[in-house]
């Protein structure tokens, strides 16, 4: 599954994206792709470069496991990423970024695929919850 134009466009009716002055303000950006009204579930559904990126290794059992939670991180940043660019903005632009985490035990896989979004930034200080 590619990123289609239109990926942080959401499913239901309400605004992904905001513009207020020099502002733009997201919400409710997921794993899905509103073109095909697919949810991201593993490498099979983002782009090879992505899965390279990521590390995808072509091992079932590490696969299986990281798989999910890296294409789902990937996925959603991406979104966020064309839709902050589309606004004119860019991702080093972000001063502040909430997720939400069903398990706690995903967070280190998805620390590490933000750390291709948000290079070398020091004053980004992510929220968890």
């Amino acid at each position: 599954m590619a990123l289609d134009e239109g990926a942080g466009k959401p499913l239901a009716k309400y605004a992904a994206w905001r513009r207020a002055g020099d502002f733009i303000f997201l919400s409710g950006i997921i794993p899905v792709n509103p073109q095909t009204a697919t949810i991201v579930r593993g490498y099979a559904d983002i782009p090879e470069s992505a899965q390279q990126l990521l590390g995808r290794t072509g091992e079932f059992s590490t696969d299986i496991k990281e798989g999910p939670i890296l294409a789902q991180s990937w996925y959603v940043l991406e979104s966020i990423r064309t839709t902050i660019e589309s606004a004119g903005g860019q991702m080093s632009d972000v001063f502040k970024l909430v997720q939400y985490f069903r398990n706690l035990d995903h967070f280190p896989h998805y620390s590490r695929v933000r750390k291709h979004f948000f290079l070398m930034r020091r004053r980004y200080r992510p929220s968890y919850r």
